[in-house]
């Protein structure tokens, strides 16, 4: 997914209209996690911030915090995961997503690495 932008937890950004973003979490991320049965997202008018957490996501295997990629307030939230969270492992980059959210700081999506240092990055830690 070369327009996307990503986190060294393995969440993806996608840049949409202005300054909103939407969020999932990496295919390699849910091959890792397994079989997905629960996804906890914030709520549409949170605050998230870059770094921290922003909700949780479990899977057969274990419970493992989201992180937000970037700092903003969440205007939208995948309602569909909360019946079927298994879309997380089907198509994790496009029926799959988690939350959207209009940013406060947009300077942040500089940090976030693009595909090919993600790719990068994982190939790294894999050694």
């Amino acid at each position: 997914m070369t327009n996307l932008l990503y986190s060294k937890e393995h969440e993806w950004v996608q840049q949409l209209e202005g300054n909103r973003v939407r969020i999932g979490i990496s295919d390699y991320a849910q091959k890792s996690l397994g079989d997905i049965v629960f996804v906890e997202n914030p709520k549409e008018g949170d605050e998230v911030t870059a770094n921290e957490s922003m909700g949780s996501i479990e899977s057969v295997k274990a419970v493992s915090d989201l992180y937000s990629p970037v700092s903003g307030s969440v205007v939208l939230v995948n309602e569909e995961l909360e019946d079927s969270p298994q879309l997380v492992n089907e198509h994790p980059y496009d029926t799959g997503w988690l939350v959207e959210v209009e940013l406060s700081d947009p300077e942040e999506l500089k940090s976030l690495l693009n595909e090919k240092e993600y790719q990068t990055f994982i190939k790294e830690g894999e050694e």
